[in-house]
């Protein structure tokens, strides 16, 4: 693996561990709703940091006992796969509401940034998203050892987080009329299938093994 597809794997993981509409997700496209596209990347930038801390503790954890998960290869991958479809299907289910009626004071970066990391980082579920997902990449994640390699993951979980959030804040300041409820379900209908795709390819591989 070169570190290019690393960063690409990390850009994605990044991409679909923070497309799933929760709070913070809420908070930022109300922000962008009443304020604009600053304030609505201000928040986003808040949750980066604490999805950045919680990729790097799992991919480093993950990578730190490689040799335990490469000799249980299958129950990991099973685990994995099963909690995907688990997040996958609370996701589907997941109804956030945008409330439009509110009256969001500009608070500045500091302000704004702070609320979310908050947020997120007190949201335990996060390190189990990212543990699992590592935990099931196999041979795509870096070797035990490879730090530069596990960093430039890391980065590239921290480069999807924040185009994600610049293209969230972008499109609702820009077409904040058409964003409802609906359009919030159909963000999390779409981050719950490709985890559930995700979780059944994990299975799909691990049935071609058998059979091979």
């Amino acid at each position: 693996m070169t570190f290019f597809e690393y960063a690409l794997i990390g850009y994605f993981v990044g991409i679909l561990t923070t497309a799933p509409v929760g709070p913070v997700n809420v908070m930022a496209i109300q922000h962008a709703v009443h304020s604009g596209f600053r304030q609505g990347v201000y928040v986003g930038l808040g949750a980066v940091v604490a999805d950045t801390i919680f990729a790097a503790v799992a991919i480093f954890g993950v990578s730190a006992v490689t040799n335990f998960i490469d000799n249980r290869a299958g129950m990991i991958e099973v685990v994995g796969g099963a909690l995907l479809f688990v997040f996958g299907l609370k996701i589907w289910n997941t109804h956030p509401h945008l409330h439009r009626n509110g009256d969001d004071a500009k608070h500045g970066f500091w302000g704004e940034a702070t609320a979310a990391f908050f947020m997120a980082i007190t949201n335990p579920g996060a390190i189990f998203a990212f543990l699992t997902i590592f935990g099931s990449l196999g041979d795509l994640r870096p070797a035990h050892g490879d730090h530069v390699g596990a960093l430039v993951m890391v980065s590239g979980v921290a480069g999807g987080a924040v185009s994600w959030w610049m293209f969230v804040s972008f499109v609702v300041s820009h077409y904040k009329a058409r964003i409802d409820d609906k359009w919030l379900d159909r963000v999390n209908h779409i981050a719950g299938s490709v985890l559930i795709l995700f979780g059944g390819l994990i299975f799909l591989d691990l049935a071609f093994d058998l059979v091979g």
